[in-house]
């Protein structure tokens, strides 16, 4: 292979996701970009050592190869263990189903999906998300609008896999299973999603800066 190749590499255990993209520099990058795995993964070129995704490209900016995979002179402040703040409660205290139900994971009532079903039913068709690549930009922007209302309306913070299924399926292109999953891991890998573990569920909320 010419020495300009390059070969992009990403794997999610959890969802046995396993990508492997190898090509010409700017035809990989381009891929990846529409996929939306620009934050995570690594680049690197065929045989050499591999480099973060998200570290410098020494060829471009002149910086000897071996100084670049030096790690970084400032690592920032000692860690100051006193700032972290110190919960203490009696053995047995924790309520564990209030504290899953306030970040949104406790499955909501077939009364409150059929309220959600309706207004999400209600919301005015959005516009495709512009000015960033998106495998999907119709079904990310319905997805937004989920968000946004169970957000501001509802005051929950994430929504379970299953629930997203059964309010939006429809208008996420039709994903359901482990599809609709997928998905979703590559908009938490884009940085665009908030991955949430709590319960019998997988919960997924908005990235603010996403959300916007």
């Amino acid at each position: 292979m010419a020495s300009s190749d390059v070969r992009f590499m990403f794997r999610s255990d959890e969802t046995d996701v396993n990508v492997t993209i190898e090509g010409k520099k700017a035809w990989v990058e381009g891929i990846v970009e529409e996929l939306g795995l620009s934050d995570v993964g690594f680049l690197m070129p065929i045989g050499k050592k591999s480099l973060a995704q998200n570290q410098p490209d020494t060829a471009e900016d002149g910086t000897d190869e071996e100084d670049a995979l030096l790690p970084p002179t400032d690592m920032g402040p000692e860690p100051d263990p006193g700032r972290i703040p110190v919960v203490r409660r009696p053995i047995g205290a924790l309520n564990v189903e209030l504290e899953i139900e306030k970040i949104g994971l406790e499955p909501p009532s077939k009364n409150d999906v059929f309220e959600l079903m309706d207004a999400f039913s209600e919301l005015d068709e959005p516009r495709p998300i512009q000015g960033q690549m998106s495998v999907d930009p119709m079904a990310e922007a319905w997805l937004r609008e989920l968000m946004r209302l169970i957000v501001r309306e509802s005051g929950r913070t994430a929504l379970a896999t299953e629930t997203i299924e059964e309010v939006a399926s429809a208008k996420l292109g039709g994903r359901t299973g482990v599809e609709l999953t997928v998905w979703l891991e590559s908009l938490f890998a884009a940085g665009k999603l908030v991955k949430i573990h709590g319960g019998d569920a997988t919960g997924w909320g908005p990235s603010p800066r996403w959300l916007g």
